[in-house]
């Protein structure tokens, strides 16, 4: 259970799914993903209320929103009001982890670089006999002809198959946080920036070890019913701003990829801390949008603000 946590903890709530959409549509077989309509405003109207957690961290002439997300939801959460959306009026600017181009297709020598293996080895060939057998069976259930995944990296297969599990279950991209978030920026005429460049996401994945990418594979490939129901305890502590039980759930997993956690959980937040405590430097109002995994647990951003003696205070609504 903990690798599978792991595995969906570092597929949804790292990296945003309105890239792994454009990118599974321009280099991967279309039976992975369809790159997602438009979102609209409807995705944020609401059915059920929820309360997720929110941060703040202000000087005398700055203020920083710190909101952890789920990268896809199911339609009828209504979390985008309250504290959140007046954090969030209130903002100059809206950062993410990353903003796609414009053309997604700009992305196609990227992904041909990163996520094709360059040196031919295919998939296959980096697993055992047994492991074969059960990647095979595992994703033919989810509907994917690994015969077309032989050219791939392991941590992109791994990511495209978790994104058509979680979507199959429900999950949408349109009604994800970060999508709700850019088109209300959009609407409002706010600037969205990224932290982070699509290379360096890229970079940050491909950089994993083997051996951990394979046991996210396996993951997926084994025990894909229970991997959901993980995942959906993941979005109920979110919902209900449970931080430490969703801390527990999406960091359970860290200690089996000691490598993997690295790379794209603790570097990365320590970045960011330091990019806040300098952004404290300049006036005005910022709301930071990143997945929820980086806003709890062991080394967390606001854990890495407090190195820093940035105080992080939880905001109450």
């Amino acid at each position: 259970m903990k690798k599978l946590i792991r595995t969906l903890a570092l597929g949804c709530a790292l990296l945003p799914f309105a890239q792994c959409s454009s990118i599974s549509a321009l280099g991967t077989p279309s039976a992975i993903a369809a790159e997602p309509a438009p979102a609209t405003a409807a995705a944020a109207v609401a059915l059920s209320d929820v309360d997720p957690a929110l941060w703040v961290v202000k000087d005398a002439d700055t203020t920083i929103y710190l909101f952890g997300t789920v990268h896809l939801l199911k339609p009828g959460l209504s979390w985008f009001d309250d504290g959140v959306k007046t954090a969030f009026d209130t903002s100059d600017e809206l950062r993410i982890e990353v903003v796609l181009p414009d053309d997604p297709s700009s992305l196609a020598p990227l992904i041909i670089g990163k996520a094709v293996d360059q040196t031919g080895k295919t998939m296959s060939s980096r697993l055992t006999e047994a492991q074969r057998a059960a990647y095979t069976t595992g994703f033919a259930k989810l509907g994917l002809d690994t015969a077309q995944l032989e050219p791939l990296e392991p941590w992109f297969v791994s990511l495209q198959a978790t994104m058509l599990l979680i979507s199959k279950a429900g999950y949408q991209p349109n009604s994800g946080a970060e999508e709700v978030l850019k088109v209300a920026a959009n609407g409002a005429g706010k600037p969205i920036k990224g932290l982070e460049t699509v290379e360096e996401q890229f970079g940050f994945l491909d950089s994993a070890p083997e051996d951990e990418q394979i046991k996210g594979l396996m993951a997926i490939a084994e025990k894909s019913d229970e991997a959901m129901k993980s995942f959906d305890a993941i979005v109920e502590s979110w919902s209900s701003g449970d931080v430490k039980k969703a801390g527990a759930l999406l960091n359970e997993g860290m200690k089996e990829s000691p490598k993997t956690a690295e790379i794209l959980l603790y570097s990365r937040n320590k970045r960011w801390a330091e990019w806040i405590d300098n952004r404290l430097d300049q006036p005005g109002t910022v709301f930071i949008a990143v997945g929820a995994g980086h806003l709890a647990g062991k080394n967390s951003v606001q854990q890495y603000l407090g190195k820093r003696k940035v105080k992080v205070t939880r905001v109450k609504y």
